[in-house]
Parts: C-alpha cells; sequence; structure tokens
C-alpha cells in the first residue's frame, strides 16, 4: 500500500498589489512530496520560489488553494493550524542567517533547544554535535560580528539541524557558501532527509545541490512548468 503524501499543495495562487499593478506571484500551483524527501524549488528570480515556500511552510497565508501537511490543513482556523505547524514541525533556514548578536554560535543553537523544553545534556550535546557536523565546532564561542556571512549562514543550518523537524524549509542556504561548503551542506540535508526522515523543501538557484535532491519542481512566472526526479549521489 502506497503511503499518502506528507505534504501537498492543491491549486496554491497568491497576488500582491491590487488591480492593475497587481503581480500573479503564484498561479493555481498543485503538488505532493512523499516523507523522507528532498525536493529543490528551482526557478529565476521573481518565479515564486520564495512565495511557494511562505505558503508551504506556515509563514504566509495563500490567496485561494490548501496546504495539507501530516493530513491537517495548515492554513485552517484562521492560521491558528499554521502557527501549531511552525512551532511543533518546522525547521527553517533563511538567505538572512537570523542570528541572535549577543549569542554564541554555541549559544544560537543550544538556547532554542532549550525554549523548546529539551533538557539541558541533550541540548549540550546536540549543540556541539551539529556544530562539529557544520565544521564550525572551533569557532562554537565566536558571536556573529566575529564570523563570515558563510560561517553565520552553517550556523543557522545547525540550529535548525539541531532541532531535528519534521520539515525542513530552506530559502538559499548556500547561497553565502564556497563549494566545499555548499556541498557539505548537501550531504547534511540528505542525511536528514534520509536517517532522520525530515521532509525538506530548499527554494534555491544553487546547482551545485542538484545532486543531492529526490525530485526538482520548476516554476516560472508563478507556475510549475517542470517535476524532474533526480538521482541522488
Amino acid at each position: 500500500m502506497t503511503e499518502a503524501p506528507i505534504l501537498s499543495a492543491s491549486a496554491i495562487s497568491k497576488s500582491f498589489g491590487r488591480g492593475a499593478a497587481a503581480v500573479r506571484a503564484l498561479d493555481g500551483v498543485s503538488f505532493s512530496v512523499e516523507r523522507g524527501s528532498l525536493t529543490l524549488l528551482k526557478g529565476a528570480s521573481g518565479s515564486g520560489k520564495s512565495c511557494l515556500l511562505a505558503a508551504l511552510s506556515g509563514l504566509q497565508r495563500p490567496e485561494s488553494g490548501i496546504v495539507i501537511a501530516e493530513g491537517t490543513d495548515v492554513w485552517a482556523r484562521g492560521g491558528r493550524s499554521a502557527d501549531r505547524f511552525r512551532r511543533q514541525h518546522c525547521g527553517y533556514v533563511f538567505q538572512s542567517p537570523g542570528l541572535f548578536p549577543s549569542l554564541t554560535a554555541w549559544q544560537q543553537v543550544f538556547v532554542p533547544l532549550r525554549l523548546l523544553g529539551m533538557s539541558a545534556a541533550e541540548a549540550k550535546a546536540r549543540a556541539s554535535h551539529y556544530l562539529e557536523l557544520v565544521g564550525l565546532i572551533d569557532r562554537a564561542q565566536s558571536k556573529p560580528s566575529q564570523l563570515s556571512g558563510g560561517q553565520n549562514q552553517r550556523v543557522a543550518i545547525a540550529r535548525m539541524l539541531a532541532k531535528r523537524p519534521s520539515f525542513l524549509f530552506c530559502d538559499e542556504p548556500t547561497s553565502a557558501l564556497d563549494g566545499r561548503n555548499a556541498e557539505m551542506v548537501g550531504k547534511l540535508l540528505r542525511e536528514a532527509a534520509e536517517k532522520q526522515g525530515a521532509t525538506i523543501l530548499c527554494a534555491t538557484h544553487d546547482d551545485r545541490l542538484v545532486p543531492f535532491a529526490n525530485r526538482i519542481l520548476e516554476l516560472e512566472d508563478g507556475r510549475l512548468v517542470s517535476d524532474t526526479a533526480e538521482p541522488k549521489l
């Protein structure tokens, strides 16, 4: 028996502005993804990648359409379902790392885990483990101002992975990274999908992530124009 999709989008549409100035960011996008998969959302700037990611992840309500995650309508009940979905099931990495200026790299990972109710011992172990995975354990006591843009992005990725959420939503996670570190992130995302069963959607221009994906969805002018399965490394 085939397992039901873990996440599905049906006729998702979104516009910005009104009248003649209105811009159609998403135009009836529909697809579904399986648990434990890594899906890339690709397309030119302005194609709707980030807007679609926001609708799927509970960050921005679509104008019309339905998003179902783990059998629940994400945008039901006036957005309260989206709030619960984000808190309980999601991890995010954006183009801007969004780190706290006063916290060290280690604290950036440790503190959110404690706020989730994790024990201090487990949070300490995870913070150190994931900073080591992204190659920054030697900079654990450095604050964002003491790190490069690429290093701060890797801290943000460690913070997301350490939570071990059911869904990972990434918006250009490797744009500030060199080739070696982009490959490392691709491997970490694939590992999170395969070993932890995380369902990952990643909006990106970066072709370096293609070999790690199960699937590539191509957007153009707010429409889904291509759906391609890609072999993993």
